[in-house]
């Protein structure tokens, strides 16, 4: 089984700065993507950012130029520094990995418990 768990999040004024990091524990024996989702009040999970192990990295419209992703390898660790923030950006985040752990055939989802972002005007 793998666990990914979060941190970084909390209160900050709009045009903060806020960095979540995600670390992925347990038997993985490999990663095929790490990012991050988020889900505010009322709305469905949407992806924020991800980065998967062909190189590429994907943003959601609303927070290109703003947020960047990051990854380090070695220790299973994905982040998100997230720039210039805005009261829409107000969510729960949540880690994702989509990774195989030892002794598995296939990919499985899994999901951090998330932690809180909220940005005041």
């Amino acid at each position: 089984q793998a666990q990914v768990v979060e941190s970084g999040g909390g209160l900050v004024q709009a045009g903060g700065s806020l960095r979540l990091s995600c670390a992925a524990s347990g038997s993985i024996f490999s990663i095929n993507a790490m990012g991050w989702y988020r889900q505010a009040p009322g709305k469905q999970r949407e992806l924020v950012a991800i980065d998967i192990n062909t190189g590429r990295r994907n943003y959601a419209d609303s927070v290109k130029g703003r947020f960047t992703i990051s990854t380090d390898n070695a220790k299973n660790t994905v982040y998100l520094q997230m720039n210039s923030l805005k009261p829409e950006d107000t969510a729960v985040y949540y880690c994702y990995l989509q990774g195989r752990v030892a002794g598995a055939l296939s990919y499985y989802d899994y999901w951090g418990q998330g932690t809180q972002v909220t940005v005041s005007s």
